[in-house]
């Protein structure tokens, strides 16, 4: 009875294992199918993003396999692939992947023993299936990471077959830095099609995967020729090569090319127009606007001049060139050295926002004009002026030197970039016009308010960049112009487009037309129009005068070329950047020189930082033709003025110039002669020396009048007033108070010991007399209570 239960229930149990097994083996076969019902086939993770190739305008190479994503990436087929890298790949990664499915059983069991025996990871049991699962989709090395990853093998194989695999796989091999395939590895390393790779290439190549910043060639060549003896250790264990050939190839030589060569000029330029172009038009080879002769000469004086200047804390430097008549970028310029990580050379100059100093004055000088807020001729005071600022201290702008030059013309205030005219400018314009005048220019990077900015917009106290500021430079030598900057010559509509909108009349603005929409360009401008040729006409003359901008970089700066050039500086607050943009009738130069890391120069400003590498590469443009003549402002006349005044000169003017004037104008320059300076100037004329004065009358500039004064009791006859005056000539001056003669003398001050009352204080000088009344008051003094005070 007992033996028959056991049996009973032994029967029973076996059914129950039988069943948990079927449902086990059900459950693991549906999870092994569901992979058929989400197949992942060839079209599905095809690569959009194909490497390109660049050539200059004139078809010499620039540089190929690069991407939009910063990666060198080169796609071929299986069949244009060396066999001996196909060998060399497999038998380093996955010797049987013929042989077995998306995992390899085989190598799982090995790989756990392995584990068990050592207590520690000895070996892996990827296939290559698996490890084209991580490319497509990294996950954590965990094992929910683990599963991901084995049910993506399982959908690649259930969509694609062996070769399939293969292909995609080695064509995302990460082989180095931003070298992604073996079609990329060999044009990079080797100059070389992947097709073409010999057994010691491939097998050097095949060693890379495995661990690619280990395995660098340019810095680990040790680490890359031990993994190679490994790759033909396991191509010996696999029969694809024998001992002795494995011998020889492990001593053959091999040279990897330059660390530069898949880039031979303008990687910054390259970089950034990758990511310009839409992924969506594959090109084989894109033709750009880039002269590469020209381009390699200003990278080669980018690295002088930062080498001149490196003691000074400099290191870092940009510059662009470009075509005015085409708007097309000719050298592009981000960095003295874009392969030099260490000294952030990846950093692109000419795209980094940065503070551009004084190089937005001349946009707010040619709107003033252009909406007769200054004339030609208007004298500008650059005298101390202070602004209230909402919620902050008085803003007080100074320059570099921290002199003032009294009463300046438009055209000597530009010249020299004084900063207190600028501002009055600005102020009289308004910032929030000034604002709308910039964003129309291209400076899209100007996002903030007007109120951020205030009145330090016209010194810099935005952020542009180098970009931004040739684009609009341009605008200016194209007399108010607009044209987007052109970088590829690969899209013939492109040349259409700029031919139609040239043709378009002056006075039609037809920004965003459907022409301008074919262009790869900036958009924002394409086609825009200042329709005032004569105020951009009188900026680019006011620029190119290098005797108005004497005063402040002298008569023989770099600055000055042998031919006709307008040029303006710029330097930044704690000087971190220095700025220069100029242009001829015929090309526009922008540099940059500064650090990076934001560190401060030594002694370094526009003039003595980035000019003399604008100086260099204008004598370099220019060196077999001069360019032509800026033309004169349109319908101008020029008349003589007197510099200080600018009016009709008198006599007594010491300092007569040439000034343009519009012809309304004349009439009134006719009729005005007597000229008095504001009372803006009298701090500024007490400070002066009598020599620097060039006006005619006499002029008391202390007290002021209406003035008063106030006199502590107990100190009378010990305060002593300054009784000053400014004058041109050095006549002997009488100083009368309330109608009696205090004192005859040559000297331009005198002091006299404050009385209670009302003065009227009058100097006398030949024919020329100053008068000014002021008050002096007792003062009084409130008692206060013992133990308070006031």
């Amino acid at each position: 009875m007992k033996i028959k239960l056991r049996s009973l229930l032994q029967i029973k149990l076996n059914s129950q294992t039988s069943k948990i097994i079927l449902s086990l083996l059900l459950i693991c076969l549906s999870v092994r199918l569901l992979p058929y019902f989400a197949p992942i086939r060839t079209a599905d993770i095809v690569q959009n993003q194909l490497a390109m190739q660049f050539s200059d305008r004139n078809g010499l190479p620039l540089g190929t396999l690069l991407t939009r994503d910063q990666e060198h990436t080169a796609v071929v087929p299986l069949n244009q692939v060396s066999p001996q890298f196909i060998q060399a790949i497999l038998a380093a990664e996955d010797g049987s992947f013929y042989q077995h499915g998306a995992l390899d059983i085989k190598a799982i069991i090995r790989a756990i023993k392995e584990a068990i025996h050592a207590k520690r990871i000895v070996s892996g049991a990827s296939t290559i299936t698996m490890q084209l699962a991580r490319m497509l989709n990294p996950v954590p090395r965990n094992l929910l990471g683990k599963v991901q990853e084995i049910w993506l093998s399982w959908r690649l194989t259930a969509g694609m077959n062996k070769d399939e695999i293969l292909a995609a796989y080695i064509n995302r091999l990460p082989m180095g830095g931003n070298i992604y395939g073996v079609e990329a590895a060999a044009r990079t390393y080797f100059s070389i099609p992947a097709s073409d790779l010999n057994l010691a290439q491939a097998s050097l190549l095949a060693a890379i995967p495995n661990n690619p910043t280990y395995f660098n060639p340019y810095e680990h060549w040790e680490r890359l020729k031990q993994r190679q003896q490994y790759v033909l250790n396991r191509m010996v264990m696999d029969g694809y090569i024998n001992q002795a050939i494995a011998e020889q190839i492990s001593t053959e030589k091999v040279v990897f090319q330059s660390h530069q060569k898949g880039i031979i000029a303008a990687p910054h330029f390259l970089f950034w127009l990758a990511n310009q172009i839409s992924s969506t038009k594959e090109q084989s080879l894109i033709r750009t606007t880039i002269n590469r002769p020209l381009q390699q000469f200003v990278e080669t004086q980018v690295q002088q001049v930062i080498a001149s200047v490196a003691a000074n804390n400099v290191h870092d430097a940009a510059a662009l060139v470009i075509d005015n008549h085409t708007g097309e970028v000719l050298a592009y310029v981000g960095s003295p050295d874009y392969f030099n990580e260490a000294k952030l050379g990846r950093n692109d100059g000419v795209q980094a926002l940065r503070q551009p100093g004084s190089t937005l004055k001349p946009f707010v000088y040619e709107l003033a004009l252009e909406k007769g807020v200054i004339r030609p001729n208007t004298i500008l005071a650059d005298v101390p002026a202070h602004y209230a600022i909402p919620g902050a201290q008085l803003y007080s702008p100074t320059d570099y030197t921290e002199t003032f030059l009294g009463p300046v013309r438009v055209r000597v205030a530009l010249a020299n970039s004084l900063n207190v005219p600028a501002v009055r400018v600005l102020e009289k314009v308004g910032v929030q016009t000034f604002l709308e005048r910039l964003h129309q220019l291209g400076f899209t990077h100007l996002n903030q308010t007007p109120e951020y900015y205030g009145l330090g917009l016209t010194l810099g106290s935005g952020e542009v960049n180098l970009w931004e500021l040739a684009r609009a430079y341009v605008t200016m030598a194209r007399q108010g112009e607009a044209t987007p900057l052109l970088t590829t010559l690969s899209d013939s509509s492109k040349e259409n487009c700029y031919r139609r909108y040239t043709q378009i009349n002056e006075a039609v603005r037809w920004a965003g037309s459907p022409t301008c929409s074919n262009c790869r360009a900036d958009k924002s401008i394409c086609g825009s129009l200042f329709s005032n040729r004569t105020t951009w006409q009188l900026i680019t003359d006011m620029l190119s005068d290098s005797h108005a901008r004497a005063t402040a970089f002298g008569v023989d700066s770099v600055l000055n070329l042998p031919f006709p050039a307008a040029v303006k500086t710029g330097t930044s607050s704690n000087f971190r950047d220095t700025w220069t943009v100029g242009f001829t009738t015929d090309y526009t130069v922008a540099t940059w020189v500064g650090n990076f890391n934001g560190e401060p120069m030594r002694q370094v400003s526009g003039v003595t930082g980035a000019a003399p590498l604008w100086n260099r590469i204008m004598l370099h443009l220019h060196e077999h033709q001069e360019p032509a003549a800026f033309p004169s402002p349109e319908n101008l006349v020029q008349l003589p003025i007197c510099a200080i005044s600018g009016l009709q000169p008198t006599p007594d003017c010491t300092s007569v110039v040439q000034e343009y004037f519009y012809p309304e104008d004349k009439i009134a320059y006719a009729n005005q002669h007597d000229f008095k300076l504001p009372s803006e100037y009298d701090d500024w004329l007490a400070k002066q020396p009598q020599s620097n004065l060039v006006f005619s009358n006499l002029r008391i500039v202390s007290p002021h009048n209406g003035d008063l004064f106030l006199l502590y009791p107990g100190e009378e006859g010990q305060q002593k007033l300054e009784l000053k005056l400014a004058r041109t000539k050095s006549q002997p001056v009488e100083w009368w108070l309330n109608n009696e003669k205090l004192a005859t003398q040559s000297a331009n001050s005198l002091f006299w010991h404050l009385r209670p009352g009302s003065w009227t204080l009058e100097a006398r000088s030949g024919q020329m007399s100053d008068k000014v009344n002021f008050q002096v008051k007792v003062a009084t003094l409130k008692p206060t209570r013992r133990g308070f005070s006031l």
